[in-house]
């Protein structure tokens, strides 16, 4: 069906797919375009994923760093913002299918941009996910909150210290940004704001290891920042475990091969999942029906313009698309959102007045630099060749992402919680619930109860 409530009209239809970097600056950039958007995404918010570590280790709530999109937008009269998942993209008939509750909706296009991300990465070992979530959702970093300070309020209640070790052992998967600047929190969370709240068990004594296949910490940024990262963590406390390989990861812990080919064990309660990522699958729907290709990571390879070889409407922006050059970062996102919204800009002005539409100018993406911190006051940075870490790192950092937080009440909300925990040891959100901590663990129970209840009423019948 289509979707109701949305009114026909002769004006040329413009459907994106995510609410993501790449398809927000999309639809901002097109608000003054004699165009009717649609833009379609199975949230309800726009997540500043960069962010997600800080909902996860008690330093920001989640709505500091996910306004609702349809508010963002309510002011954009030739915007609509339509909740669902999409399934399927049909290039013949330029329609897009998407799925709420149960029910299919149809939606047709003229042009379409294609940002709906990329998910965690295992590798092929998609079981690790139960017990090792990724950094990629709310719904990953809220049950990441709750199983890390669950781990310290089960060792509480522990009387067994092999049970204890266990416990508050913490194993973060992949020594890129993310893994850093969570490996750091995890650490700053134990030794400054747990410090003397509990009884039992001290949580400075909290062992938290990162570790990584690769032989370097922040591969992308250089030797010189990754052994300014590592000498950081090290001094604070954290193991720094490289050229090892995870090869199985259940509930008690993880298996890792070394470089040398021996296999050991690392028992740990809380693991952290940050090592690779994964395209949205609607890559492989569009390789299907066209001349295009996916990488390895189901990214699409697109043409200099970003849109896909035989269809000059469809475009792919953000982790969805490979070009060369370009990091799957919320920048190239955000520049390629707003190159592809000015091409049907300028298109649409063109056809408009009835002339041609101007040949496109290749997408050239702007390097603005990258960042990653390890802990307070300490960050890393690299601009162009300027490369330099510490304090100095530190707040550009901080100013940086509070540039491109959306909204003047999140800004002010996230830089009121950053100085209660940057200016003190305390965090404003360390509140857990029984789900969050083991949202996983119920739902595997209800299919086993479900699945029993199923083989007990064929056995009656």
């Amino acid at each position: 069906m289509s979707h109701p409530g949305a009114t026909a009209t002769d004006r040329h239809k413009v459907v994106i797919i995510g609410s993501g970097f790449g398809g927000l600056n999309a639809a901002k950039t097109l608000k003054r375009t004699d165009v009717d958007i649609k833009l379609i995404a199975k949230t309800t918010h726009h997540l500043f994923q960069p962010l997600l570590y800080q909902v996860a280790t008690g330093i920001i709530s989640e709505g500091e760093i996910a306004p609702p999109t349809r508010l963002i937008l309510r002011k954009q009269e030739n915007a609509q913002v339509l909740l669902g998942e999409v399934t399927h993209v049909d290039l013949t008939n330029q329609t897009v299918d998407s799925v709420l509750l149960g029910h299919t909706y149809r939606t047709p296009y003229d042009s379409l941009i294609i940002a709906a991300g990329a998910g965690q990465s295992y590798f092929g070992n998609d079981h690790f996910a139960e017990f090792a979530p990724g950094m990629k959702s709310i719904d990953d970093a809220l049950e990441l909150r709750g199983r890390i300070l669950g781990a310290f309020e089960q060792a509480e209640r522990s009387s067994d210290p092999e049970r204890r070790k266990k416990l508050l052992t913490f194993v973060v998967v992949g020594a890129g940004p993310t893994g850093v600047e969570m490996a750091g929190q995890i650490q700053e969370l134990a030794d400054q704001t747990l410090k003397g709240s509990f009884r039992h068990i001290d949580p400075t004594e909290a062992h938290v290891i990162l570790l990584d296949a690769a032989p370097a910490v922040l591969p992308p940024m250089g030797e010189k920042l990754g052994l300014k990262a590592k000498a950081r963590l090290e001094k604070m406390g954290v193991e720094i475990q490289l050229n090892a390989m995870v090869t199985d990861v259940d509930r008690n812990g993880i298996t890792v091969k070394d470089k040398d080919g021996s296999i050991r064990r690392i028992e740990s309660a809380c693991k952290v999942w940050s090592a690779g990522v994964q395209a949205s699958p609607l890559g492989h729907d569009l390789a299907a029906q066209s001349e295009t290709e996916v990488d390895r990571a189901g990214r699409v390879k697109v043409n200099p313009d970003l849109s896909i070889p035989g269809h000059p409407n469809v475009f792919v922006v953000g982790d969805m698309a490979f070009v060369p050059g370009v990091p799957g970062m919320a920048q190239g996102a955000i520049q390629g959102g707003k190159y592809v919204a000015k091409i049907i800009q300028n298109e649409v002005a063109a056809r408009a007045h009835g002339n041609m539409p101007k040949p496109r100018e290749p997408f050239k993406y702007f390097d603005k630099g990258s960042m990653a911190t390890v802990s307070k006051y300490n960050a890393v940075a690299q601009v162009g060749k300027l490369e330099f870490g510490g304090f100095i790192a530190w707040l550009a950092w901080l100013g940086l992402h509070l540039i491109y937080l959306v909204g003047f009440r999140t800004k002010v909300a996230t830089l009121l919680s950053w100085a209660v925990t940057f200016l003190g040891r305390d965090r404003g959100q360390l509140t857990i619930t029984e789900q969050q901590a083991y949202a996983r663990t119920r739902l595997e129970q209800l299919e086993e109860i479900a699945a029993s209840a199923q083989e007990t009423e064929k056995a009656a019948s």
